[in-house]
């Protein structure tokens, strides 16, 4: 991977002409080291985006529009940053292709080079809003004073149970640009039970953390594993969209496939 730090957080233009060229890869080694992550990987998972409003041009140089879903396998060396999807999508605007399957045989090519793995591009044409699953948590009745990562909080013990936990609270800050990113969160686990209070406040404690969407996932799955002793687990993150796109991890040792990509209340 280049040293350079590629678009993110610098002035650029918005090119509307097919340019592979502006996806810029980041290794998703280093902050996997960071956090204990080797290999082979503790989960299995994909990082799905979803694109609201991709645009080219037909044959005769009509405007297309479509919703695409993006799927880029856990295992995949290389993450896309993300302000450089946002730009190679963009440059297809002015680009007159055959037919959608053209440009999603092209955008699967694209990102399969970028990321160093097979990608999977489809055109949504169900637009279902949908709450994320599990018990909300966010009425919990605590006081938070921690807003940088602290696995610490994290709490469980007694009786073995099976149950889907979810908040909406979460927030980080993107490391470059410092501009706030907001998820809804759903932890699915077997093991002892964990302090509902607890997890709230490890939750916020992402408040001021400086993480791309993907690491934060994996992240909350490890110190989860680590800290609460979970028998099975799956950590599920859907972000808001920023500039069209939205991404969502989805990282699992429970053996489960990863969802299908349906837009959320909160999407």
């Amino acid at each position: 991977m280049s040293e350079r730090l590629g678009p993110l957080g610098q002035a650029t233009g918005y090119p509307d002409r097919y340019d592979p060229s502006l996806l810029f890869a980041v290794s998703r080694t280093p902050q996997r080291a960071g956090i204990g992550i080797g290999d082979p990987l503790p989960f299995t998972g994909a990082d799905v985006w979803t694109a609201y409003e991709h645009t080219w041009l037909d044959g005769r140089g009509k405007p297309c529009i479509a919703m695409l879903s993006i799927v880029v396998p856990a295992d995949s060396p290389f993450i896309v940053e993300s302000k450089s999807v946002k730009l190679y999508l963009g440059s297809f605007a002015q680009t007159r292709f055959d037919d959608a399957a053209q440009v999603v045989a092209t955008i699967e090519r694209d990102l399969a080079v970028a990321t160093g793995a097979g990608i999977a591009v489809t055109v949504l044409r169900d637009a279902r809003i949908e709450a994320i699953g599990g018990e909300a948590i966010d009425d919990a009745d605590v006081s938070i004073d921690r807003y940088q990562v602290d696995p610490s909080l994290l709490r469980a013990g007694g009786e073995t149970v099976a149950e889907t936990l979810r908040s909406d609270l979460f927030r980080s800050v993107c490391p470059v640009t410092g501009q706030p990113d907001y998820a809804s969160v759903a932890i699915a686990y077997r093991g002892p039970r964990i302090d509902r209070a607890a997890l709230l406040r490890y939750i916020v404690s992402y408040r001021l953390h400086a993480g791309f969407h993907e690491h934060c996932a994996e992240r909350i799955f490890v110190d989860l594993a680590a800290r609460c002793a979970c028998e099975a687990l799956t950590v599920q993150a859907r972000f808001t969209r920023r500039g069209g796109l939205d991404i969502n991890p989805f990282r699992t040792n429970a053996g489960v496939a990863v969802p299908a990509n349906v837009r959320t209340d909160r999407q």
